[in-house]
């Protein structure tokens, strides 16, 4: 419940931006991050039918529901909340909505920005991320992490491996987390839609 940079007001020394590096390099074990209340309800429920060890990162701020309570969540399986064909927006945890709203931010000004939720980390939904790059050609990750071994480098190595595209990362860049409120943290950092869809306009605007 201390990953990430949203548990700011408890100070900067109880941020974990590590963890999904940490997690990954362990041998078997499963890496997930829940968008919202529903999805981590039948997150437990599938970490605790699936054999072998998990580690599920909870937010603890606030976050929009974005899913039904029929929403059907499988381990390893990319959600695509809207499609587009200029970018994709592959983010994980509390900032997926702001993926989202960021994307709605886009289509004003006539880039179509597909948005994937990549609950699990580990194993990575490959399929998802190669059909993305083949038909957007552009990938930008969005983490409440470090870029450093995070969901950032594993969708890099799959695009390196797999199907090469441009690829932007939005996350914590090499530096520890600050003390303050969680919004005004993620806005500081690029992780709130106005920070995501900036982002995004200028790895876009660097391509042409």
């Amino acid at each position: 419940s201390h990953g990430g940079i949203s548990v700011g007001e408890d100070g900067a020394s109880h941020q974990m931006n590590e963890d999904f590096a940490l997690m990954r390099v362990i041998p078997g074990m499963t890496v997930m991050c829940p968008s919202d209340f529903v999805e981590a309800q039948k997150m437990v429920k599938a970490a605790y039918e699936l054999n072998g060890p998990v580690y599920i990162r909870f937010g603890r701020a606030a976050t929009p529901i974005i899913h039904d309570e029929d929403f059907d969540f499988r381990i390893g399986q990319a959600e695509m909340l809207q499609d587009g064909t200029d970018v994709t927006l592959i983010a994980t945890g509390i900032v997926v909505p702001e993926a989202m709203e960021a994307a709605k931010s886009l289509a004003e000004e006539g880039i179509s920005a597909r948005v994937l939720n990549m609950a699990t980390i580990k194993p990575l939904d490959k399929e998802a991320v190669i059909k993305a790059a083949q038909e957007t050609g552009h990938i930008v990750t969005v983490e409440e992490h470090s870029i450093i071994g995070g969901l950032g480098e594993a969708v890099a190595a799959v695009l390196a491996e797999e199907a090469p595209a441009r690829l932007h990362r939005i996350g914590v860049r090499d530096v520890f987390g600050h003390s303050g409120p969680a919004a005004v943290l993620l806005h500081e950092f690029g992780l709130d839609a106005e920070g995501i869809a900036k982002e995004t306009r200028r790895f876009l605007e660097k391509q042409k």
